[in-house]
């Protein structure tokens, strides 16, 4: 899966470099996302025998990602990689990224530029601390250490994709490690050696730090907000009360001391408010957690529907069976999968 936006000056080298033959895997397709090119992209992408959807209009490198994900998923691949159409990343190294998916032993594997100091490619140092900072909040958030969480050269096996639900249009990176360590699939990172800037033009998603920065930490915030939002409601109100536990011991204090509510009489009206900003606060994230926990059976759903719905768009049957009166076949359930009985 290879997202473009007017790569016309790099996209033919990097295709005629992709591998036709990789050890394990049956057939190699790629599949150009064209996200609004206004250039040659797509012209050059079919002559070097891609397949490719178009957007139309630009939309965002995670909106193209998700396109190229449901892709995957309709065509019913067991191994997915997205690399990227700049010529940042070798497409020689797609088989050893993919070999640990491959050989079963991780369902994500992600190329890291950071993880081996030896490999570590120059890059302005301003982009540098922003990787550093970014990998440190999400690493945080997944309870797993990765040390480089914008990449976008990764491998997903066919669970993976079945469990990425992404959202956000404007980039894919840090919302992919959210998603799939919350499904509990296991994740690596692996260090490669990787070209710190492009050849041609500039970045679109990090061209500009502050609006990257503004909509990744937008995400993560989001992230936290529908998956964890006891995180956010439940510190809240704690805070709310702490304050207002603090404001209540300094009025009691100033009436026993002084005999009088006056001049701190505002420390008591500011507690009681504090306390109950607390209280609905609290009863807030509640009423999340519950919404959270409906999320995860529609995602649970969504799950069940992508891997045994068939295939889209077979000349032999309806999409949806049961349209023409017909029962839907009985799911077959990998023997992997018994434990799920």
């Amino acid at each position: 899966m290879m997202p473009a936006l007017n790569e016309a000056a790099s996209i033919a080298a990097v295709l005629a470099r992709v591998p036709k033959h990789i050890d394990g895997v049956g057939s190699i397709e790629v599949l150009v996302i064209d996200d609004g090119s206004t250039d040659s992209t797509v012209e050059l992408a079919k002559q070097a025998g891609a397949s490719v959807i178009s957007h139309g209009r630009n939309l965002g490198v995670g909106a193209a990602l998700q396109t190229g994900v449901a892709e995957a998923i309709r065509r019913g691949v067991s191994l997915a990689v997205n690399i990227d159409s700049d010529g940042q990343f070798s497409p020689e190294d797609i088989g050893t990224l993919a070999r640990p998916v491959l050989d079963g032993t991780v369902d994500f594997v992600t190329a890291s530029r950071f993880k081996d100091p030896a490999l570590v490619p120059d890059m302005p140092r301003v982009k540098r601390w922003g990787n550093w900072g970014m990998s440190r909040i999400v690493s945080g958030l997944v309870g797993q250490h990765f040390a480089d969480v914008s990449c976008g050269f990764r491998a997903y096996s066919r669970e993976a994709l079945l469990h990425l639900v992404l959202l956000g249009q404007f980039t894919y990176t840090q919302e992919s490690f959210l998603v799939l360590s919350r499904q509990g699939l296991r994740m690596q990172e692996m260090p490669m050696r990787v070209r710190g800037v492009r050849e041609h033009g500039e970045s679109r998603v990090a061209s500009n730090l502050f609006r990257y920065a503004k909509r990744t930490v937008g995400i993560m915030f989001s992230f936290i907000r529908d998956y964890s939002p006891g995180v956010l409601f439940n510190n809240a109100a704690f805070a709310f009360l702490a304050a207002s536990a603090g404001l209540a011991a300094f009025f009691l204090w100033h009436r026993f001391a002084t005999g009088a509510f006056s001049p701190h009489i505002w420390a008591g009206f500011v507690s009681a408010f504090l306390f109950g900003m607390a209280a609905i606060t609290f009863g807030i994230g509640q009423v999340a957690e519950m919404t959270a926990r409906l999320r995860s059976v529609q995602e649970r759903q969504l799950y069940l529907i992508r891997r045994y719905l068939p295939r889209l768009g077979e000349a032999d049957g309806p999409v949806w069976p049961g349209l023409t009166g017909a029962s839907p076949p009985e799911p077959t359930l990998d023997p992997d999968d018994a434990h799920r009985r």
